[in-house]
């Protein structure tokens, strides 16, 4: 039989990347991790980490077992919530939501949930997708409201994670600057033609965003302001510190003395989607949640005043 905690550790060990990490995460020493990892093997006849001088790195059955280990942990934790149901007799929900996900999607979902399941009790989370998505793993929320840009979805460590990933949005990212800018009566811009421009920026994974995508132009972007929220951001373009560049959905409420103008293809664009583990996404309250979140997607209003598209939703995706 495998042991659970034998598991747990595996997990700590692929989030971390390295034994000593992970020993100082779950307060072991790194020689009792090493001990959990060998005992695993040996109990299933495979090698389950890749041992280097940069670290470890799962194996394909390690990345099998890591998906086991959140399936588990996740099925322990909506264990313990319908024993704490039985005393209280109301289902609870955690969702977790990057903020501006929170501010435009989730009040408009919120209706339908209460609508069809009216005793539940629901619990919120802030975060960013790389703190909110292993909560998801760990069964310590029910779904997350998150979002990546290029490369894959972020669905967990590897092929065996559990993690499932339902689209909502096409949110393009567009060009925010003062209205009395030389380029604000343009339709749309290419990125080249801002290579001289001063950037003030609303996330830090917007400014690297940026630079990765300013690269590929042939170009170093001045970043004269970074913060981590995006009405902070357009505030600075507003008093002329220079330009920004912000999804759409975040351009809600406006700010006056600004405009908005597109990117030409290829455009940059936020993806946002809601990810689940396990059998924890068949749950009705899920169920309800992500739907209601599909159908405040789909209603998302244009952008005042801004000649702009709104972010597209995608179809209804079946997983």
């Amino acid at each position: 039989m495998i042991d659970v905690q034998r598991l747990r550790v595996l997990r700590a060990v692929a989030d971390h990347g390295s034994f000593s990490k992970a020993a100082t995460a779950l307060h072991l020493t790194p020689s009792a991790v090493s001990q959990h990892v060998a005992v695993l093997e040996r109990s299933l006849g495979a090698q389950v980490v890749a041992r280097s001088t940069r670290g470890v790195t799962l194996t394909q059955a390690g990345q099998i077992m890591v998906g086991a280990a959140e399936s588990v942990a996740a099925e322990l934790e909506q264990a313990k919530q319908q024993v704490e149901q039985l005393s209280t007799g109301r289902e609870q929900l955690t969702v977790a939501t990057f903020t501006s996900g929170g501010r435009h999607l989730l009040p408009g979902a919120l209706p339908r949930l209460m609508a069809t399941h009216p005793r539940t009790l629901l619990h919120v989370k802030e975060g960013e997708p790389e703190e909110t998505l292993p909560l998801v793993r760990q069964g310590a929320v029910d779904l997350a409201l998150a979002y990546h840009f290029d490369g894959p979805l972020p669905v967990g460590p590897g092929p065996g994670s559990s993690l499932r990933w339902a689209a909502l949005l096409e949110d393009p990212l567009h060009v925010v600057m003062h209205e009395e800018h030389r380029l604000a009566d343009r339709d749309s811009l290419d990125i080249t033609e801002l290579a001289a421009e001063p950037w003030v920026l609303g996330c830090l994974k917007t400014e690297t965003y940026l630079r990765r995508y300013a690269e590929r132009a042939g170009f170093e972007p001045e970043v004269r302001g970074t913060t981590t929220d995006y009405f902070f951001a357009r505030s600075l373009v507003a008093a002329g510190m220079g330009i920004s560049l912000i999804p759409s959905i975040a351009f809600v409420p406006t700010v006056p003395g600004l405009r908005a103008v597109p990117i030409q293809p290829p455009t940059p664009t936020r993806h946002i989607g809601v990810a689940t583990i396990g059998r924890r996404r068949d749950h009705p309250h899920v169920t309800t949640f992500i739907e209601a979140l599909r159908e405040q997607a789909m209603h998302q209003p244009a952008v005042p005043e801004q000649r702009l598209p709104a972010a597209q939703p995608l179809p209804v995706l079946r997983d």
